[in-house]
């Protein structure tokens, strides 16, 4: 990935599912990104206003499974629970997991723009140190 100053995201042509990529100084700010990526696919938060707040642990692991963690929580929680995260603030637990809090919205408070996806695929997953950041490259199932 081109080098970029500070931090985004970006959605990447795909074939069949969405491919994003996300960038940031630091693991957990990359990790933010990504979610705000994933969210971004989807539906257009704008008009949304945050509401819940809602806690997240994803338990020590590899960088990757990490990250694949808390995508996937994204997705169960919209699925099951009818939210997405408008906000999303990740912290080291200290113990070499993330601690995830989120700033939420009803699902039905944003306006649909993509097709939801389904799934954190592991297929050319991506996830490290990247110049003086950390990026990521991920792509999901729809």
């Amino acid at each position: 990935m081109q080098r970029r100053p500070g931090r985004g995201h970006r959605r990447l042509p795909h074939t069949a599912d969405v491919r994003i990529e996300a960038w940031a100084p630091s693991r957990q700010e990359c990790v933010a990104e990504a979610v705000a990526a994933l969210v971004d696919t989807f539906v257009d938060p704008g008009g949304a206003r945050p509401g819940a707040r809602r806690e997240f642990h994803a338990p020590a692991g590899d960088d990757a499974d990490l990250l694949v963690g808390v995508l996937d929580e994204v997705i169960f929680r919209m699925e099951t629970a009818g939210e997405l995260p408008l906000h999303t603030d990740v912290a080291d637990d200290g113990a070499g997991g993330l601690r995830v809090r989120w700033r939420t919205a009803d699902t039905d408070a944003v306006e649909l723009v993509g097709a939801v996806p389904k799934a954190v695929s592991l297929h050319g997953l991506r996830f490290g140190p990247d110049g003086g950041g950390w990026s990521c490259a991920v792509t999901l199932d729809v």
